[in-house]
């Protein structure tokens, strides 16, 4: 028979459940009741670089014709992107033979290095989260977040891959499913080759990149949120190049993000407009041409544009969480009208496949066989979350104070791939469903027009018509939520890290996104998407590498004061006193 319980330690455990509990509280009104989100609120409760603690973010700023701008990284970033684009259009005959043969000379001789940096980057993560650095929380030990729980994931899911959840979604298990990659042995067509093609679209959507997005995001919130450096690239290498920041390296740094963020968002929105292009051809008959396109990236830019003047709480957010919802009943709807039994059948067993060949899948890189399957898959994808990494990174990183590293990972790691497998599974497993009983025959469609793959397997569902329109305004509104959280993004990094900056220059980089990806376009299709975002990868990859040891040398030094401080008990985060 077992002792009663000890009523000293039952009064103890009721009392810290108490405290918990105020702790929930507590943070459930520092979100209901804050005042509308303006700035970061930065008030980091240790100074650590003293060295530094008058600089200002954008003290050295020209102030003009309505701007405010960092000199150095705006010229270069700008005047990159102006030859760049020039030349472009000058050679615009040439340009698609030389981005096709830049993307094979990249994957040829930098995708180990590709495939060895997303590595490196989810160990990373789920280090710094299951660690003992996992108990820092950002902003310090006391802060809040400034976020519901709803609204933070559906900012993180509008921003990171919203476009491209829409337009891979069928298309990629379809590509897969005829032509499986060679890692599999499979032939194509045939059951090994769906169960292929899934495995290969979880592992491009799943772990690896929502790891990149979290590497960087974290790194900027710790740095930001703990240190009071500015929301930028450069304040991460603090540990490393010390004042230095302030200085050309610091410059560099920030231009390379910024123009590693134009390009990615130039292949989103480049595969956002092009699949926006064909449900509109399928609807209404309006012309499906490159010129037609570049319309569509100029009304859909001009939306945007509101939403950027609107800021992050009346235009963003407000977006976001609208995404979120017409995602979820879209979702809902193939879910139950399409295969459902399959679907959930698929999602199980091709999770288990994923994670079955995750360690393999994830080293693979070809050297053996010598194939190029990897250059136009895998080394793109890579590529392209990296390239997105600044973009995405800085925006989660803006809406995540509060958060412990631990609570931080899983929400921007496990999370969404939670979510983004579910959406595939749905998506990708009913084309498979509906190809393999003949029901529609999408492969055809998938290689006539990669961008109407959606809109043809809606076809095999009741309320074609409805769900078509509704899949176009989904695909338009995760278009203007990714241009406007990128045009915020870019706007903090030319300025210095400053928050609140003019409305025209909020309004010319928003512009500019738009014209980077038309201009893409008209000289490239979406090979010169796809070289753009992976070409500017490869710099910024290196720049991630760097960012991994100053992150954790800070990581120590934080755990270090809290202790000194007295804020860290027996290596655990302090309690406040229970009062009686």
């Amino acid at each position: 028979m077992s002792n009663p319980p000890d009523p000293d330690r039952s009064e103890i455990i009721r009392a810290v459940e108490a405290e918990e509990r105020l702790e929930r509280e507590e943070r459930h009104r520092a979100v209901e009741e804050r005042d509308e989100f303006e700035g970061l609120q930065v008030d980091p409760g240790m100074v650590f670089y003293e060295e530094i603690a008058d600089r200002k973010p954008g003290d050295t700023n020209v102030v003009k014709w309505g701007f405010d701008l960092h000199p150095q990284v705006t010229m270069w970033s700008a005047g990159f992107l102006t030859v760049f684009l020039a030349l472009t259009l000058i050679y615009r005959e040439s340009a698609e033979g030389f981005f096709a043969d830049a993307l094979v000379f990249i994957g040829d001789n930098f995708g180990w290095f590709y495939i060895l940096a997303a590595n490196v980057f989810l160990v990373t993560i789920v280090f710094f989260g299951f660690s003992r650095f996992g108990q820092i929380r950002l902003g310090g030990p006391e802060a809040k977040p400034e976020f519901t729980s709803f609204a933070w994931y559906a900012m993180l899911i509008s921003a990171g891959m919203g476009i491209g959840l829409m337009f891979w979604s069928v298309a990629e298990p379809i590509f897969h499913y005829q032509s499986p990659a060679p890692f599999f042995n499979a032939e194509g067509l045939t059951p090994q080759a769906a169960d292929a093609a899934m495995v290969t679209t979880f592992f491009h959507w799943g772990l690896h990149p929502w790891a990149i997005y979290a590497l960087v995001s974290l790194a900027l919130a710790f740095f930001t949120f703990n240190r009071g450096l500015p929301l930028t690239m450069r304040s991460v290498f603090y540990p490393i190049l010390k004042e230095r920041i302030y200085g050309f390296w610091g410059n560099a740094i920030d231009a390379i993000a910024v123009i590693a963020t134009l390009f990615g968002l130039a292949s989103s929105l480049g595969f956002g407009v092009k699949q926006v292009s064909a449900g509109l051809d399928f609807l209404f008959g309006t012309p499906d041409t490159t010129a037609f396109q570049i319309v569509l990236i100029a009304g859909i830019t001009g939306l945007a544009t509101l939403s950027v003047v609107a800021g992050l709480d009346g235009g963003v957010k407000r977006l976001s969480q609208i995404n979120l919802g017409l995602a979820g009943i879209f979702f809902l709807f193939v879910l139950i009208v399409g295969p459902t039994v399959f679907i959930v059948g698929t999602m199980i067993e091709s999770s288990g496949s994923y994670l079955q060949n995750l360690a393999s899948l994830s080293t693979w890189t070809e050297s053996l066989s010598g194939g190029s399957w990897q250059s136009g898959w895998t080394v793109f994808y890579w590529g392209w979350w990296i390239s997105w990494a600044p973009f995405v990174g800085m925006f989660i990183a803006r809406v995540s104070k509060g958060r412990t590293i631990r609570e931080f990972v899983i929400g921007v790691v496990l999370v969404p791939t939670a979510l983004s497998l579910a959406w595939m599974s749905t998506f990708g497993g009913s084309a498979l469903k509906v190809q393999i009983d003949g029901a529609r025959d999408v492969v055809s469609a998938v290689n006539e027009n990669v961008a109407t793959a959606l809109f043809d397997l809606l076809q095999a569902f009741p309320l074609t018509a409805v769900t078509s329109f509704a899949g176009v305004i989904l695909v338009m509104s995760f278009f203007v939520t990714s241009s406007d959280s990128g045009s915020l993004v870019v706007d903090h990094l030319t300025s210095g890290g400053k928050l609140e900056s003019p409305v025209p220059q909020r309004i010319f980089w928003a512009v500019m996104e738009g014209a980077v990806a038309a201009i893409l376009l008209l000289g490239g299709g979406l090979l010169a998407l796809q070289s753009a975002a992976v070409a500017s990868g490869i710099v910024f990859a290196i720049v991630i590498m760097v960012a991994i040891y100053s992150m954790r040398k800070a990581f120590g030094n934080e755990l270090k004061a809290l202790e000194a401080a007295g804020l860290l008990v027996g290596g655990r985060p302090r309690k406040k006193d229970v009062k009686s």
